[in-house]
């Protein structure tokens, strides 16, 4: 299971990519127990290797981190989009975050992908964004199968 109902949020403070990207540490501290500032230096030092916004306002960032046995998500629709250096030059309202264990083979990467087709669909972005309950976003991302595929 990629992702837990408690990484799921909306969030109206996030006005930055850094900004972001401390919103997804304290996630993945919360519902996964990895550190927070191991979680942010981690997609920071991803991200510099190439922004992660994929396009039609959704952004992908993904980091290996130690202590971590499987592959997990957080997902954080922002009220107010970002800029995020994304490959349209769109601003992001949709992030999908992935921490993947640091030795993690094809895993990540079927995760990844599994995520990237998810978030293409635009009938599911349309769903996602219409709606501000972290627990109708959660359903809407694994009736789709996201997290059990994985």
């Amino acid at each position: 299971m990629i992702l837990k109902p408690e990484a799921v949020r909306v969030l109206s403070a996030a006005t930055s990519k850094k900004r972001l990207f401390h919103e997804l540490g304290g996630i993945a501290e919360l519902a996964y127990g990895v550190k927070q500032s191991d979680a942010i230096d981690a997609l920071q030092e991803r991200e510099s290797l190439g922004p992660t916004g994929v396009g039609h306002g959704v952004a992908l960032p993904h980091a290996r981190l130690e202590g971590l046995d499987e592959v997990v998500g957080a997902l954080v629709l922002l009220e107010k989009p970002i800029d995020f250096d994304a490959v349209d030059r769109q601003p992001v309202d949709l992030a999908f975050a992935l921490f993947a264990p640091s030795d993690a083979g094809v895993e990540h990467l079927k995760a990844l992908a599994l995520v990237s087709r998810t978030l293409r669909n635009p009938a599911i972005c349309a769903k996602l964004r219409a709606n501000s309950d972290p627990a109708t976003l959660y359903t809407i991302v694994t009736e789709t199968k996201v997290v059990q595929a994985a």
